[in-house]
Formats: structure tokens, sequence, C-alpha cells
């Protein structure tokens, strides 16, 4: 099979790969429209009110507001029975806090949420990219209607910030002073509360303000190191509560500050993780609590705190975290911001003694929301008169059904003189919360054009890929069960369950390939000790490796190896043990590559003496002296891994260090992590310089006629194995000394390229689960995305974070190349042998035929290595099933755009294959895949 006969097929594969961030990027900005807004700033005068409640505004409550966003404080941090914030549980039982628990809608990151509290209004999906952007400014709400917009523009508004600096990029030019910080520095709990706290005296000692806005992250990034039970989190939460004493008696003691409003919430909960992103409970159920002295007057003390939860973190009354906003604008006296969908918390109507000011503040809600309504529905009456009513009695439509409760407001606000105030204000409530639930849902601005052109671009992308293939003749079962794959995966994608569970598909579609492996072969020759056989082998590892994590929703929180007393407390010693292991497997491997460079420099001396090797043997293979050497180069780097893994560890997650030594895990805690980091990072880079150098000097020393082994292939991957490493929590790194065992007993399966790309295309997915991650955006871990950075850097953090987070598929991917061209030997030492020698007695012949059986398989594996049209077969395979994916998970988005869990669901399933397809397959299999089989040709 010569290459040139292959080129036709090239700009098939080219295109085929080019057509999938196009399609991505088309199908996205469809799915992920900037929703529309309505531009300006709200005012009074343009409320429609009926001349039965006159035109007077209701007075404001309070002149100031102090806005204290704790990240990611859930509601049972502050009312649970657990909870470390006594202080504010005592201002909860004396009347002079009301509590409730906020509603925040997916997805739950800071982002949106932020926008959800300043603007009332739903945000877009996309904001969980622009998210992780730390210099994007295109998702500013400057031009936006906001309550810091209308405090600004209040005489003598002055704003006031500190901490998160995500509201500086979407308020920029807003505060008169302000100090950011970055919220992706996870490793840091202290300072970036310290950076805070130290501005507050200054402060509440300042009369030049309005606003007063703090976003506290420390307790967010204990969440993601060490969980909502980790030993820093009780801690954290008495310190945010010490800030909340310092600032309520600032309040009652301070005559500036005497009709200051204080809030604290959270902008999103967690999960069990300490992660957040999904729709679990927890991750939507942050604490909100409002508080000032003269609530006490009106409420009195009638509260009990701490408390029980009613349902999953669902602590007194839950309201939505939207309705922030509308209750802002009554209490403090300004406009309902033009695009608001939250309603005013009824807990607060009693602030106000009339009956008609407190109309006159829901109707002003009303008023608003109705002309987002009017805007959906414009064929209906939405005037102040009912004009031509609806039949409000049968099947009605959304939009009619908000008709109907329209007419009900305008028949009862005009019927205001009756004074039956309970019923005008009950029929504002059924308006207003009918409307939040449906606006909520059709939020979404679709462009369904770009939604087809998307998914049609990833089918051609399939289809050019498919065209790239080389043409086979009979159909094979390899083809077969490749196919069906695909279409069975396509078809699970529109069932939102079987999304939150996929790992359950990949988990025994793998199963099922493996036993068909071993049937396969066993048809060929039958082996007594069949439990040996290759293939058992890998399903009873397959079958560890799928207990080792528990992850999907269903089941999260069952049993698993990791969190079993194997593994944890005093018997982490285990766990270590296993980790030191994997370590040293790589650790030697590489020593093995280092020694055999050594070689090289001892065939340069030995050729310029004249001592050269024979023309056909054109390599040295290292001496017992060679690899000693190599093992005293390399110990270093693999020991330097190891500690920094282990100190890592105590600080991330100290409940996996248990049994380890109290005098080792002080030495270890005194080190410092991101110098350890840059420490394996640059000797990492060291080594591959140096082996890469050595291998181009013996490649160059090669007759043309020689070919290499493809050790630096290996060499490559040995490396890589060793980041990874580095960047897997501790708990997961035995899993590699499992996928070295698979790599091991693939290599002694004989498979065609076409089944090995199916076996590395499963192990890949299975590898991502078995690693705790899901398609959920709360199980993306944060916590080694910053090995060895300093301060944030979103190239590095960026290219961290995917590696901790994609190092099973990526150590596949790359296995899976090595495998394609036994480079270096990968299952072994190659035998090499010369089958002429073998003599014709009988007790040799079966022997004779099982070694030449072997060469031959050898002579065809070496045949591969160095032949593109091998390596375009095995991408146009990879691209087949990454285009198949996107397609199935388009059409679905597509189809199901109005599904109920769109956004929890499908969105960040959308997400995740944007991540496999462009990242993971064109990266890594494609990009660093083609390096690697590139230098195994040397």
């Amino acid at each position: 099979m010569s290459v040139s006969a292959k080129v036709p097929q090239w700009p098939y594969l080219t295109i085929a790969n080019l057509l999938i961030p196009v399609a991505v990027l088309v199908f996205a900005t469809g799915f992920f429209p900037y929703k529309p807004f309505m531009p300006g700033l709200a005012t009074y005068e343009e409320a429609d009110m009926p001349d039965s409640l006159g035109q007077a505004q209701p007075p404001a409550i309070f002149d100031k507001v102090v806005f204290m966003v704790v990240d990611a404080l859930r509601s049972d941090f502050v009312f649970g029975e657990e909870s470390g914030m006594e202080y504010v549980q005592s201002l909860i039982r004396s009347g002079a806090a009301l509590p409730f628990t906020a509603h925040a809608t997916s997805p739950t990151i800071t982002m949106p949420r932020v926008k959800a509290i300043t603007t009332g209004s739903i945000p877009s999906f996309l904001d969980v990219i622009l998210n992780f952007a730390e210099s994007d400014t295109s998702s500013t709400l400057a031009t936006q209607d906001t309550w810091l917009a209308q405090l600004k523009a209040k005489e003598g508004g002055k704003l006031v910030m500190y901490g998160d600096d995500t509201w500086l990029k979407l308020f920029p030019g807003f505060f008169a002073r302000a100090d950011g910080t970055s919220s992706f520095f996870v490793s840091d709990f202290t300072e970036v509360d310290n950076n805070v706290t130290r501005h507050v005296p200054e402060e509440l000692l300042n009369s030049d303000w309005n606003a007063l806005i703090m976003h506290y992250l420390g307790l967010d990034h204990i969440g993601h190191k060490t969980g909502p039970k980790g030993p820093e989190m009780i801690p954290k939460q008495k310190e945010m509560d010490g800030i909340v004493r310092q600032i309520f008696e600032a309040i009652e003691n301070e005559d500036h500050l005497e009709n200051t409003l204080f809030v604290l919430c959270g902008d999103h909960g967690m999960n069990e993780g300490g992660n957040h992103g999904g729709s679990s409970p927890g991750e939507t159920s942050p604490a909100l609590v409002f508080m000032s002295p003269r609530l006490q007057n009106v409420f009195g003390a009638n509260r009990e705190s701490p408390t029980k939860a009613s349902g999953e973190f669902e602590y007194y009354k839950k309201v939505e975290q939207s309705d922030i906003v509308p209750t802002l604008a009554g209490l403090l006296g300004f406009p309902v911001p033009r695009n608001n969908l939250g309603v005013f918390i009824a807990d607060f109507l009693p602030l106000w003694e009339q009956d008609y000011d407190r109309l006159r503040l829901l109707q002003q809600n009303v008023n608003q929301v109705q002309k987002i309504v009017e805007a959906t529905y414009p064929k209906y009456q939405w005037g102040a008169s009912v004009g031509e009513s609806i039949d409000c009695d049968g099947d009605l439509t959304v939009g009619q059904h908000l008709a109907c409760r329209w007419q009900s407001i305008v028949k009862a606000a005009s019927d205001a003189t009756s004074k039956d105030f309970a019923h005008v204000t009950r029929s504002y409530y059924e308006f207003l919360y009918d409307a939040q639930a449906i606006m909520s849902t059709t939020a979404s601005n679709y462009d369904v054009s770009k939604l087809f052109l998307g998914s049609s671009l990833a089918f051609a992308s399939l289809v050019m890929a498919w065209c790239s293939l080389d043409k086979f003749g009979p159909i094979t079962a390899t083809g077969i069960f490749y196919t069906l794959t695909l279409a069975l995966y396509g078809v699970l994608m529109f069932a939102s369950s079987y999304v939150e569970e996929e790992h359950n598909f990949w988990y025994w579609v793998t199963s099922g390939w493996f036993c068909y492996l071993f049937i396969s072969s066993s048809r060929k020759e039958w082996l007594p000790w069949f439990i040996f056989h290759p293939a058992v082998t890998l399903l009873i590892l397959h079958r560890i490796i799928r207990r080792w994590n528990q992850t999907g929703q269903k089941y999260a929180g069952a049993d698993d190896i990791v969190h079993s007393p194997l593994l944890c407390g005093s018997s982490s010693i285990l766990l270590w043990s296993l980790v030191g292991a994997a370590y040293m497997d790589v650790t030697i491997r590489i020593s093995r590559h280092v020694g055999r460079s050594i070689s090289s420099a001892d065939e340069d001396k030995q050729r310029k003496g004249g001592a050269g090797q024979d023309d056909n043997d054109a390599d040295f293979e290292s001496t017992d002296v060679n690899r000693f050497i190599g093992t005293l180069a390399t110990l270093p780097l693999g020991a330097t891994a190891f500690v920094f893994k282990l100190a890592f560890t105590s600080h991330d997650a100290p409940e996996l260090t248990q049994g380890i030594s109290p005098g080792l895990l002080a030495w270890v805690d005194a080190l410092d992590l991101v110098g350890m980091a840059r420490m394996v990072f640059g000797g990492l880079g060291v080594s591959l310089s140096w082996l890469v150098f050595a291998e181009w000097r013996r490649a160059r020393n090669r007759k043309r006629t020689v070919a290499g082994n493809g050790d630096l292939a290996l060499t490559t991957f040995d490396l890589l194995t060793l980041l990874l490493l580095t960047q897997t929590k501790a708990q997961n790194i035995p899993l590699y000394l499992l996928f070295r065992l698979q790599t091991f007993f693939l290599s002694l399966l004989s498979l065609s390229p076409t089944s090995l790309s199916l076996t590395t295309t499963l192990l890949s997915q299975t590898a991502f689960f078995a690693l705790g991650n899901s398609n959920a955006i709360s199980s993306i871990s944060l916590s080694n995305s910053y090995n060895g950075v300093a301060s944030y850097n979103i190239s590095a953090v960026g290219l961290l974070l995917f590696l901790s987070n994609w190092a099973g598929p990526v150590y596949w991917a790359l296995a899976g190349t090595v495998l394609l061209g036994a480079h270096g030997g990968v299952g072994g030492e190659r035998r090499g042998f010369d089958t002429s020698e073998l003599d014709e007695r009988d007790w040799v012949v079966q022997e004779r035929e099982r070694l030449v059986g072997i060469r031959e398989r050898e002579v065809e594996e070496e045949g591969r290595r160095g032949e593109w049209g091998v390596w375009r077969q095995w991408v146009a395979l990879a691209t087949m099933g990454v285009a198949g994916g996107l397609v199935g998970v388009m059409a679905a988005c597509t189809v199901l755009r109005t599904h109920l869990f769109v956004w929890s669901v499908f969105s960040p399933k959308f997400l995740f294959a944007v991540a496999w397809s462009v990242a993971h397959h064109l990266g890594v299999v494609v990009g660093l895949g083609s390096l690697v089989w590139w230098v195994g040709m040397w």
C-alpha cells in the first residue's frame, strides 16, 4: 500500500476535520445567542397606573445597601444546625433578619448568577463559557438596566466594590472605588478574602456611597478543594459571620448608616463534591438574608434558627434569585429594571403602612413585567382596559393564559376603590408568578436556521470522514459494531436520563466488545485456561475500573472503591502505595529511555573511533551501566512528582493522608507547591528535549535503508503519562496501573487498525467517566488547574484544566497511537528472531508455527509504523466517531430545545461534546497524535 495511492483521500479527511469547529461554532451561535434586552433605564413615568391608585410613588424604606455575596454560600451553611454562622442566626431569631432560600436556575456559575441577581432576567447559557474567560468583556452589563445602574443614576449615586472581578467585567466604569480579585485561583483560601475585608472598616466610615458591594471567594475555593464538609469550611463560615457582625454593628451605631439595608447572599450553592454548575438541589439553593435593625420593629422575634430543612436544602421560604431585583427596587425607591422577571417578595409588604403604597409597589412590578410579556405575545390585549375578552375557561396557550391573568389584573385594579386589597394583591401575584415561570422557560431566542446548518455541517463532516476511509470489500463484524455503537449513542442523546447516566452506555458497550474479542479469538484457537486470555483479562480490569468512581446523577453517592475503607482513613497507606507504584512504573520506563539515549553517545564515540556497528544494525542497545545512569538521572524527577502529589493532597484532601506519618506530612506541608510543580514541569521539558535530541542524532547516523523502532513515540507517551499523573487527583492515580495493564494485554491481541480504533475510543470514554467525570458542569474539577501557576493565566489554566479532566482520554488517545505502530515494542521487547534458524524436528513444529505467526505479526506492525496511509485510516475512524456523536448531540438539542431539561442536561452535554470534538479530537488525537506518529518514524 503506497502513500501516493492514498493522496486523493487526504483532502476528504482534511475537510472533515475542518468542518468540525465550523459546525460547532455555527450551532453554538444559534443555540447560545445573546438574549435581546430592552435598552435604557426604566423610569416611574413609564408606568401605566389606573387613576384609582394615584401617581404618588411609595416611599423608600432604605437609602443605602450593603450587598455581600459569599460565593457558593449554600443555604445550610447559614441556616443549618451545623452552620458556623451563629451571629446571623441570632439576627434571624431576633427578627432583625429575614431569611430565604433563593432558587438559582442552571447554570449555577458565577457570571450568569450575578447577571440574574442584578438584572432580574434569565441569563444566557453562553455565560458558562464566558465565565471562564478572564479577559472577556463582551458580556458586559454596562448598557443594560440593573439595580446598580438605577442606584448610580440617583442623585449622588456612588458605588463601591471589592472582591470577585467578575463585577468589574460586567460593570466597567461603574465603581468609584474598587479592588478586584480573580475568581479562578482556587488554591487561595485566605488572601482572596483578606483583600476584601481590609477595605471594610474604612468604607463603613465613609458616607459618600449608596451601595457597597463585596464578593467573597474563599468559601467557594474551599468547596472546590475539599468539598462542603472539608476541615476549612466551618472556620471560613465563622470568618464570614464575623464580617456580618462587623457590618451590622456599624449599621446600628453609625448615624450615616441608619437607613442601610444589609443583604447577605450566595450566587449559587455546591454539590457534595464541592463543585457547581449543574442543577442539583445543593447547587441551586444558595442562602439569602435581608438584615437591618429596622426590620426588628416590624417583624419581631418569631423565627427559629438554626432550623431543619423542609426539603433538600430548602430552609424558610423559597424565592427565585431574580426576586432580589424588584425587592431592592421597592426597598430603596427606584424603578424596577426593564428586563426583570423577578417578583417583589411579599414578606416585605408590611414595611409600608398604607395599602395603596403596597399596591402601587406591586403594580410597578406588574407593569414592568407586562411590557416583556407584551413584547413576547404582541397579538393579545395588554392595555389598561380589558378590550376584547378571551374565553379563559377552555384549553389555553401560554400566551392566552397570561392574557387571561392580565384581564383579571385590570378588573381587580379598577375595583381597588372597593378596598378589597387582598383580592387585588392576589391577582397581581398570580400574574407575576405565572409570567415569571412562563417567560423564564422561553427566555432563549434560538436561531433555528443556524441549528440546522450546524447539524448539517457536522453530518457533512461524518460523510467526508467516511469517504476518506479505504473502501472495504466484505462487511466486517468490527465495522458493524462500530456503526451500531454510533447509531445507538445518537439515539440515546434524545433521553435526558441517559445523558445523565451516559457512563453506563460506554461501560456496557466496552464489556460487550471485550466479550466479542474473546469469542472471536476462541473460534480460531481455544485455550484451556481461558481465564488468562487477554480479552478476558481486559474484561476483568474493566470491571474494576468502572467501580473505581461512582458517577452520573442517579447513583452519585453510591459505594465505590475510592470512598471505601480500603483506601480511606487509616488505610490510605494502601492508596499511597499504589500511587507510589504508578509513579515508580513510569519513572522506570523513562529511565530506560534515558539509558538508551546515553548509549547513543557511546555509539558516536565508537563510530568516530572506527569501531562502528554493522551498517545493517544501526542502533546500540543500552548497557546495564547506561540503564543505571538513566535511573539515577530520572529518579529525582519521579520522586519530586510523587512528593508534590503528596504535598498537594495534604492541602487539597487531607482525609486521604490520614495513614501517613505526621512527621512526613509536616515536612511536605512546608513545601512550596507552585515551585514543586514547576520543577516537575521543567524536568519533563528538559527530559523530552534531551531524548528528542538523542533520537534525532541516532536517526541521523542510521543508513537511509534502516528504520528505527519508534522508541521516541513511546518516550513521548511515557513522559506525557507522568504529566497526566501530575494533573490527576491522588485517589485516581492507581487507575493508571490498570490502564497500563490494559495496554499490555491489548498488545497481545492481533487487532486490526479498525478494531484498535474502536477499542481506544471505548476505553477513552470509559476512562473519562471512571475518573469521576460526568456530563454535569459541576463535575469539572479545578483543583489541579493551578499546578505551577502563581497568578491567573488563561492559557496555562485552560490547558491544565483540560488535562486534569480529560487525563484518561488523553492517555488512551496516545496509547492507541503507540499500539497502532507498535512503537518501541510497547507490549514488551520485540522478538526479532530469524525463523530460518528453526529446524524441522517434530517436537518443535508447533512451536515453529507459533513463532512464525508472532514474527509475521511483528513484521506487519513494523510495516504500519512508516505508513501514513495507516495513520490516515486511524484519524478517519476517529473523526467518524466524533462527527457522528456531534450529529446526535446537535440533533437532540435542536429537537428538544423547548424541553424542561434543555439547560440543565442537554446544554451541558453540548459543551462537553464541544470539548471532546475540538480539544480532545483535534488537539490530542489529530494534533498530538500526528506528532507522536511522526517522531515514531525516526
